[in-house]
């Protein structure tokens, strides 16, 4: 199993702490809004790690956070005149909700921020006390930059150059531009909790730091999070940790490529971005997971509803071979398609290949009449699409589902079939020919065979 490590920048074998067991902690959601497509990329990438590590026969303890407390957080919940843990308690039960639909399977441990204080003071203690953080005039804690030599080895950049580019407003009571702060002095209306360097609450990279280590140890696997945490975020957490605990922080560190629109990353703070709920609301759900995995996880990823269309006909394209195969079987998979997907999963999770493998299974399905090559393909394309958290629904449900707002219903379809059967057999063949022509703008489908007349949404 070879995964690319960013620390490194090139592809390494996982080797697990413990033989067997498989520690990863990825960075989630700070809860301040509904979570758009770039969240759902970095949701389902690394529950597709942690399916196809589980697939392996490892034991995987997955760790994903939620920051609950943070400036834009502080921001919203004024904006609305709400606490921040009304605002926060509302989105994580809707970002809940969209990972569910997304078939996200939820993380072994999901801690939030705010329940780790103790743990986050602990740690700054710590670091105040090795000489790796120091308290300012202004009552904010920051960590040195400085004192931690190794700084700037998972970003690839050089403290000096950093520095050079930085400048120390005349109010800031840090020592140098690239310290950054631990604990936050507290202010006027907004939340805080005592420590012992007064009243305040925790800066955002510290969070993770702390519920890391407590979740998985001081030492562990696996960290993941989307490629713009790289820096400074996943940068100082490593400070941090290793200055705190005196032992190596992680082995191997993942990070995805962005979601682009029009070659602009998707985010809410340029305003160019599209929630899961409202991507949901014209696509099925597979299909979002399918789009999102259909491209190599480190790659950029360019959204359109071109993109989206075209992720649905390659999904009805399976759907309709496993529709045609008949129910699900207990059959064995093919030894050669599973060998086939294991080398590309393998291969830095290489999910374009794997996909294209189960295109591979679609054809050879779609070609043999042997009752028991038919099951056992049938077989193989459903476990290994599994393993992708895809071709999970029922082939008819999905080939009659997705319409988009305004489309015609399953009730009206259905009627129009019925309708058109009746015409043919009076062979008033001007207005069955109307209505196929109907359904095909509003993008049915109908295929006429021996048994009948059966539709699918193209």
């Amino acid at each position: 199993m070879l995964i690319h490590n960013t620390l490194t920048g090139d592809k390494q074998p996982l080797r697990p702490l413990v033989p067997g067991t498989v520690r990863m902690y990825v960075c989630g959601a700070t809860v301040y809004d509904y979570c758009h497509v770039g969240h759902a990329r970095v949701f389902v990438v690394f529950d597709m790690v942690v399916r196809y590590l589980r697939h392996l026969g490892l034991d995987v303890h997955y760790v994903r956070n939620i920051t609950d407390i943070d400036d834009k957080i502080i921001r919203r919940a004024a904006e609305h005149g709400e606490t921040t843990e009304a605002l926060t308690q509302r989105y994580i039960a809707a970002m809940h909700e969209d990972l569910a639909r997304l078939g996200v399977q939820p993380p072994d441990d999901e801690p939030r921020a705010s329940g780790h204080i103790a743990d986050i003071i602990a740690m700054i203690g710590a670091l105040i006390d090795k000489g790796y953080a120091y308290r300012a005039d202004n009552g904010d804690v920051y960590y040195a930059v400085q004192r931690f030599e190794q700084y700037g080895r998972l970003s690839h950049r050089v403290v000096e150059d950093l520095r050079a580019g930085e400048r120390v407003e005349v109010n800031e009571a840090k020592a140098d531009p690239l310290d950054f702060a631990l604990w936050k002095a507290a202010k006027p209306g907004e939340p805080s909790w005592p420590s012992p360097w007064g009243d305040g609450r925790p800066g955002w990279h510290i969070e993770c730091s702390a519920m890391s280590t407590q979740c998985l140890g001081n030492h562990f696997d696996i960290h993941g999070g989307g490629y713009d945490l790289i820096f400074p975020h996943h940068e100082n957490e490593i400070a941090q940790s290793e200055a705190a605990t005196g032992e190596p922080y992680v082995n191997v560190w993942m990070h995805n490529g962005f979601v682009r629109i029009d070659d602009e990353k998707m985010s809410k703070s340029l305003g160019n971005f599209f929630t899961i709920r409202d991507v949901l609301a014209r696509y099925q759900p597979e299909v979002l997971r399918f789009f999102l995995l259909a491209s190599h996880y480190r790659s950029a990823l360019n959204y359109s509803d071109a993109a989206l269309d075209a992720a649905r006909e390659a999904l009805a394209r399976c759907y309709r071979a496993l529709d045609r195969a008949g129910a699900a079987t207990d059959a064995a998979p093919d030894a050669g398609y599973l060998a086939r997907f294991d080398a590309a999963m393998q291969d830095d999770f290489n999910t374009p290949v794997a996909i294209a493998v189960l295109f591979d299974l679609v054809r050879d399905l779609n070609r043999t009449e042997v009752p028991g090559r038919v099951d056992e393909l049938a077989a193989t394309l459903r476990r290994l699409g599994g393993v992708l958290g895809l071709l999970q629904d029922d082939p008819q449900a999905f080939l009659k589902g997705g319409a988009d707002a305004g489309g015609p219903s399953d009730a009206d379809i259905e009627a129009l079939v019925h309708e058109r059967l009746a015409a043919r057999k009076a062979r008033d063949f001007a207005r069955a020919d109307a209505i196929r022509a109907q359904l095909t703008e509003a993008g049915v489908v109908l295929e006429d065979g021996a048994g009948g007349t059966t539709w699918r949404r193209r």
